[in-house]
């Protein structure tokens, strides 16, 4: 090899290009590869020396490329190894060669990526310089596409995040569907991984929809917003995503259809329906979360009264992502069926201390998702029944808009009451109504 070398450096720099090449085919023609990554990698070393021209060096890479690229080396580590070393020695000429060097990286990075390395992928794409003028937008959104995604595929998501936000100032500029219909998978997975699950519910649920995705990702896209959905901060707006789904036809045919449904009906979930559908989610999914500490001195300071019930539950609060939605969905849920509850009776429903669960409820109360007050000389939590929240669960059925006017009857209570009969029967009357117009009952008529 280096007597070779040394015979092409008397030569011409005319005929030095294809001796470069003629020596690199030798190369790859060898029955015996054992030495080829040493050989390529003297021989690279040799080419990019300053004497032997910029123009040679680049026609022996970009014939090293092609080699690469035309399956010569079968072997995969070998093929990885000379990739990485060739990428290495040209490093510190990238300006002059950063063609061949970003072919190098796209090689490496397929490789990597067909064996399931999709952080090392991602990292070898990073390298390629983006800044530059040179390659058209569509193509860099196209790459910082392809990072975002094998990211995710490792959970990175906050490094994913940043470079999603660099693609998404190049979305505009492509007219590739396919392209479009990833970034908007990755916006999804980037909201499903940042635990903003209503968001995520959303996306996912419209991705669902795309007739130009298959039938099976489809499937899992639905599944995913209603596992998000579930897993969203219990209020009005989780409510009308509850809606959404539940109106969806599809959505019966998968496994977290009860669960939705109960969540979507404000019932009470139970432990066992909880474990059932914690053994579907991800890692992501079953984040352990921690308190702040404002929050652990709440309880810690009310659970004085906890000392009398030495049953009473000992849990300061929520220690997972699914633990926190279940608890708040029950809380939301209680609201439904009691005027007012004690702290100690909405701790014994949520398996929280008392203090736990008044802090879980003045939460939920300042930021708008709950709708009641907090009496804790009494130690007693009232909720209050709003117009908004009978308008999500009532209309969100499909049985239209029932018209209600609000009457003086007297207390707050007897009005709440008044409400939800009035609600009952117009809903059974339109319900009858609907029936007897497809002529599934009929009514005999009176008699004199």
């Amino acid at each position: 090899m280096e007597n070779s070398l040394a015979q092409i450096s008397s030569l011409n720099q005319k005929d030095k290009a294809s001796a470069y090449q003629s020596i690199l085919l030798d190369l790859f023609a060898r029955p015996d590869q054992s030495s080829l990554a040493a050989d390529i990698h003297v021989l690279i070393e040799n080419v990019m020396h300053e004497s032997v021209g910029l123009v040679i060096g680049r026609q022996v890479l970009s014939e090293l490329v092609k080699a690469l690229e035309a399956g010569r080396i079968q072997d995969f580590d070998l093929r990885k190894q000379i990739i990485q070393e060739t990428i290495h020695t040209v490093q510190p000429r990238i300006v002059s060669y950063e063609e061949q060097a970003n072919s190098l990286r796209f090689l490496l990075a397929d490789q990597l990526e067909s064996q399931e390395g999709w952080s090392d992928a991602a990292r070898v794409l990073m390298g390629i310089s983006l800044d530059s003028g040179q390659r058209p937008d569509e193509e860099k959104f196209r790459i910082y596409l392809r990072i975002v995604r094998l990211l995710l595929e490792d959970e990175e998501s906050g490094q994913a995040e940043t470079y999603y936000n660099r693609a998404a100032l190049l979305a505009p500029s492509t007219s590739d569907k396919e392209a479009l219909l990833q970034f908007k998978l990755c916006q999804a997975r980037i909201s499903d991984y940042s635990r903003k699950f209503l968001e995520a519910a959303s996306r996912y649920h419209e991705l669902s929809y795309i007739a130009d995705i298959d039938e099976d990702e489809r499937r899992q896209a639905l599944s995913a917003a209603m596992t998000c959905a579930i897993l969203a901060p219990a209020g009005p707006n989780r409510s009308r995503v509850l809606a959404s789904l539940c109106r969806d036809e599809r959505t019966a045919e998968l496994p977290s259809y009860n669960i939705l449904l109960k969540m979507f009906h404000d019932r009470i979930l139970r432990s066992a329906e909880i474990k059932e559908f914690q053994e579907t989610l991800k890692a992501h999914q079953l984040a352990k979360i921690e308190l702040s500490s404002n929050d652990r001195l709440a309880s810690a300071v009310a659970d004085d009264i906890d000392t009398v019930d030495p049953s009473a539950s000992k849990r300061t609060g929520p220690s997972t992502v699914l633990d926190r939605a279940v608890m708040e969905h029950n809380l939301l849920a209680s609201s439904k069926i009691y005027n007012n509850i004690t702290f100690g009776g909405l701790g014994a429903l949520l398996d929280l201390t008392s203090g736990a669960a008044e802090t879980m409820a003045r939460k939920m109360i300042e930021q708008g998702r709950l709708k009641g007050s907090i009496d804790q000389v009494e130690k007693l939590i009232w909720f209050e029944a709003t117009r908004e929240e009978d308008d999500a669960q009532g209309k969100a059925g499909g049985l239209g808009d029932v018209e209600q006017t609000a009457e003086d009857t007297g207390a707050q209570f007897t009005k709440r009451w008044d409400m939800q009969i009035r609600m009952t029967a117009a809903n059974v009357e339109s319900i009858i109504q609907h029936l007897t117009e497809k002529g599934l009952v009929k009514f005999a008529a009176a008699e004199a």
